[in-house]
């Protein structure tokens, strides 16, 4: 049974996910990847503000293809997660909930998920287009230049995801 919540995340919500739960998420996530997540974190670090509200947010590590007229956005299959994973931990600190993308986490990031008691989810890599049919809405907000890495604030409904760590830690690829 798949379990369906409303961003901006709810840490009640959170706390109840274990790892291998399906999840449809509705409302608003943000895109961003390696060269928008170095911007962000320097943003942090010289006190000025983010494009976006980072607390309880969902960040989705996508980037996507070019759209097609009459479409919302491109193909936006997740990239790979540990990328990102020199980021995360100062994001997550500074009120980040969820991050969505793709494979395993290092051992610093599943800590600071502890700590700061977020949530890791996987899509579903090689489905990109089926994906952004859950997107509703999709808007540049921040670096237009970085194309298909700008931060993107996409509305989505029923976005399909899988807990893969837990905000105890438990960690999918690490199950036996």
């Amino acid at each position: 049974m798949d379990i369906k919540f409303r961003t901006p995340l709810r840490q009640e919500d959170i706390n109840k996910l274990r790892i291998g739960d399906n999840v449809l998420i509705s409302g608003i996530i943000y895109t961003a990847r390696d060269a928008a997540h170095k911007r962000i974190v320097d943003l942090l670090a010289s006190g000025k503000s983010l494009p976006f509200e980072l607390k309880n947010s969902v960040i989705y590590y996508t980037g996507p293809t070019p759209t097609r007229p009459g479409e919302v956005i491109g193909s936006a299959g997740p990239t790979t997660s540990y990328r990102m994973d020199a980021y995360a931990p100062t994001l997550l600190e500074n009120g980040l909930k969820g991050m969505i993308g793709k494979g395993g986490r290092s051992d610093d990031v599943i800590s600071s998920i502890v700590k700061n008691r977020g949530v890791y989810f996987v899509a579903i890599g090689g489905a990109g287009a089926l994906l952004s049919e859950t997107i509703v809405s999709a808007e540049v907000i921040a670096w237009e230049e970085l194309g298909p890495e700008a931060v993107r604030k996409l509305e989505v409904k029923d976005f399909p995801c899988i807990v893969a760590i837990d905000t105890n830690g438990n960690n999918i690829f690490k199950r036996r």
